[in-house]
């Protein structure tokens, strides 16, 4: 089952240096109807304007993934961790016992970026703060798995999270169409381009909730930027 959700239909606030748009209830957007999707709690669709980003801040006991689709980001955190994190690039920073950080814009462009949240399994995990370029060409078969909270998948060099979830992402070239397992249930982003998924057409910034199937087909209609995030209920 595949319950779409177009972009233009998010919710959205423009503060001027920040125009964001929500996947889920998140800060002044409250969509009772949309509070997450099992341990997914929050995917922002941020446009940061040069020279402005999120002043310091605290977060405990959650999974916080950005994913940066153009422009960059640079993370200082209150555990001495710093880095400027570029388009390609995944970080993922472990908030458990508890973290200050703040993210800013300094590049001369306006960054475009998702921001994602994850229940951990549990709470006080060790906070951590990593991040990783990962290849920006077309994918030949499967998509890259960026992001995992399982140790079988550790040995493959990917993200580590406190959560039995997956994040896969990748490009798929024009009229290429890939079959792609759901372990438990999926939400679907859609970074740029226009794709089928099991005959469901998303347009570039729409999401989808994918359930009760144990692996979709999703064809390119064009050269597509897709993100997969499987998590359990």
């Amino acid at each position: 089952m595949i319950e779409h959700y177009p972009y233009k239909d998010l919710g959205h606030h423009d503060l001027g240096w920040l125009d964001a748009h929500y996947h889920f209830s998140f800060a002044d957007y409250l969509n009772r109807n949309r509070m997450g999707f099992g341990a997914l709690r929050v995917i922002n669709d941020d446009v940061i304007m040069a020279g402005a980003g999120f002043d310091t801040h605290p977060h405990k006991d959650m999974e916080i993934i950005t994913y940066v689709r153009k422009g960059a980001i640079t993370h200082h955190d209150s555990r001495g961790n710093e880095g400027r994190i570029e388009a390609g690039s995944v970080q993922v920073m472990s908030a458990g016992t508890g973290i200050y950080h703040s993210e800013f814009n300094l590049e001369s462009e306006d960054t475009n970026l998702f921001q994602i949240w994850i229940k951990p399994k549990y709470e006080g995990a060790k906070t951590q703060w990593k991040a990783m370029h990962f290849p920006k060409g077309e994918i030949k078969k499967t998509l890259p798995l960026l992001v995992s909270g399982f140790e079988e998948d550790e040995q493959d060099g990917v993200l580590h999270i406190h959560q039995d979830a997956r994040i896969y992402g990748g490009i798929i070239g024009e009229g290429q169409t890939l079959e792609h397992p759901i372990t438990n249930q999926a939400y679907f982003l859609l970074s740029d381009g226009e794709v089928m998924v099991d005959g469901q057409r998303l347009m570039k910034g729409d999401g989808a909730e994918i359930t009760k199937v144990r692996v979709v087909t999703v064809e390119a209609i064009k050269s597509s930027e897709i993100l997969i995030i499987d998590v359990p209920q």
